[in-house]
């Protein structure tokens, strides 16, 4: 029988068929103006929900999943690192598509796409809201309308991020093996001669260098921050290529540092990184381009969602833009089950 079970190693994701996921802390950009891709300032830590089920609220418990403490205002992104074999991504914030805008799916769709290409995308900092451009994920409470969900929908019901992977067909993934099979094989030969043909293109993504009492909670969902410079890609695949149904599925709850000291006993994270400090440091900040790929066009649903500034006011905090020698170009690019609910 097929394992649908999502495990945790270390503070990332292992969907089943492959997929694997990490959740990113980075700098919040400004909301105005397009920007390089910000660093990364470490991983989320990560928890089941299911561990800590007399300390969670109990609609987290009745939704399971795994949970992580973010800020309010603070940034993240979504690495796809260490994914080991192709799967199609659906990414939900507060059950709606990141990629289409459109309603949570347990089905793929093509027009408009609704998921992301692993390991072909490396990673996801935003919601597709231009060409060749996403708008940064951004942690708010919920009940203000500032979510993408609330803007979207007018409600703010769920909250966090969803997570649904699917893997190959049998037919088209026996395929797949068979010619990573003969790719590593002609890799071996070549190194083992002295040969020029290459070594072997690693299957995983590219990822950025340096990188209580049962009780209600205040629930956080995803809003949108400045515009960056990143694609969303274009399956190339057939959709028939795909499975039919999920491979697994996990809801992603954000808790407040406060409440996941309360639910957890640990200390959170300290706050995120000054960036007038970071800028002055003269650590790196990167531009990912793939000439060979094509971008998913924006969507409607999506395109008018506005900042998180626009509902909690402005970043008094002045903005430090990195020096041009600051950004690099990039190139192409097991643990105990988490139980899944009812979401």
């Amino acid at each position: 029988m097929t394992d649908t079970s999502v495990r945790i190693d270390g503070n990332r994701l292992l969907l089943p068929g492959g997929a694997a996921v990490r959740f990113v802390r980075t700098l919040r950009l400004p909301e105005t103006g397009t920007h390089p891709l910000p660093p990364g300032l470490g991983e989320f830590p990560v928890r089941r929900v299911a561990d800590y089920a007399d300390t969670v609220p109990e609609a987290w418990r009745a939704r399971g999943g795994v949970m992580l403490p973010v800020y309010l205002r603070e940034a993240m992104w979504l690495s796809f690192a260490g994914t080991t074999e192709p799967a199609a991504l659906q990414v939900g914030v507060g059950k709606v598509c990141a990629v289409s805008g459109k309603p949570w799916s347990d089905r793929l769709a093509r027009d408009p796409q609704n998921y992301v290409v692993l390991p072909r995308q490396p990673w996801l900092d935003g919601i597709n809201s231009g060409t060749g451009t996403v708008r940064q994920f951004v942690a708010v409470p919920l009940g203000m309308g500032a979510t993408v969900e609330g803007q979207v929908t007018g409600e703010e019901v769920w909250g966090g991020v969803q997570l649904q992977a699917f893997a190959l067909g049998d037919a088209e993934l026996a395929r797949w093996r068979e010619e990573e099979r003969r790719r590593r094989e002609l890799a071996r030969r070549a190194a083992r001669s002295g040969g020029a043909y290459g070594a072997a293109m690693p299957m995983s993504a590219p990822a950025a260098p340096g990188a209580a009492r049962a009780r209600s909670a205040p629930a956080m969902g995803l809003g949108v921050g400045g515009s960056m410079r990143q694609e969303i890609y274009r399956d190339e695949r057939p959709l028939t290529d795909w499975a039919e149904r999920p491979a697994g599925r996990v809801f992603v709850h954000l808790v407040t540092p406060p409440e996941w000291r309360r639910i957890t006993g640990e200390a959170p994270p300290p706050s995120p990184v000054d960036r007038a400090a970071y800028t002055r440091a003269g650590l790196p900040w990167y531009d990912y381009y793939d000439q060979d790929a094509h971008d998913l066009a924006p969507t409607d649903p999506l395109q008018d969602v506005k900042p998180v500034g626009d509902w909690i006011g402005d970043d008094h905090e002045p903005w430090q833009p990195p020096a041009q020698q600051q950004v690099l170009p990039l190139k192409d690019a097991p643990g105990a089950p988490v139980e899944d609910g009812d979401w």
